[in-house]
């Protein structure tokens, strides 16, 4: 049985809809896909851990490339054979806690200090 969800989007209402909610996130042979650059190891170890988080618990699961200073994700659904709401969902919710910035928000939490000892993740 299909599902609403599962249904695709064509190359050029993916584009749209990247280029509207997910401007750094672009469409390449068929999937949806963001590089989030890193300061290193420990930057890439993390990314990887939270989108391993955020996958399992959504029950999507993204293709990933893995290298020292960053990480590639990739997001198609595979029994539709294409891009689905599910795939731009998880991908909102990866950018939103990947690209987290609390001390931009005036809020208790001061964020990442300014120093090269501490960065970890290169925002954009």
């Amino acid at each position: 049985m299909e599902h609403k969800h599962d249904e695709t989007y064509s190359d050029e209402e993916a584009e749209a809809r990247l280029k509207e909610e997910l401007p750094h996130w672009y469409l390449e042979k068929g999937w949806i896909r963001r590089k989030y650059k890193t300061s290193g190891w420990k930057g890439t170890l993390m990314v990887v851990n939270t989108v391993g988080h955020l996958a399992e618990a959504a029950f999507h699961h993204p293709d990933l490339t893995v290298s020292y200073a960053f990480v590639i994700v990739k997001l198609v659904t595979h029994s539709a054979k294409g891009i689905t709401d599910k795939d731009f969902e998880l991908a909102r919710k990866i950018e939103e806690v990947i690209m987290w910035q609390p001390g931009l928000a005036a809020g208790a939490l001061e964020g990442t200090p300014d120093d090269p000892r501490f960065k970890y993740i290169k925002y954009n």
